[in-house]
C-alpha cells in the first residue's frame, strides 16, 4: 500500500505540539482592524487548540492517523 500523503494546505495551517495537540491560528486578524480593540487584536496572536469535533479530520490530513 502506498504511503499517505500530507495535505499541504493543512500542513501550512496547523502544527503539532510535542504532547500531540494540534494547534491553529485564530481567525479575524487579517483586515478591518480599526474597529477592533488593541486587547482583542493582541489575543489573536496566540495559537489555540483545534476543536475536538475537527481533530480526527485534521489529524488524518496531517498524516498522523
Amino acid at each position: 500500500m502506498p504511503k499517505m500523503k500530507t495535505h499541504r494546505g493543512s500542513a501550512k495551517r496547523f502544527r503539532v505540539t510535542g504532547s500531540g495537540k494540534i494547534m491553529r491560528a485564530k481567525a479575524y486578524k487579517s483586515h478591518i482592524l480599526t474597529k477592533k480593540t488593541a486587547k482583542r487584536k493582541r489575543n489573536f496572536r496566540h495559537e489555540t487548540e483545534v476543536a475536538g469535533a475537527d481533530y480526527k479530520k485534521i489529524a488524518r490530513n496531517l498524516g498522523l492517523r
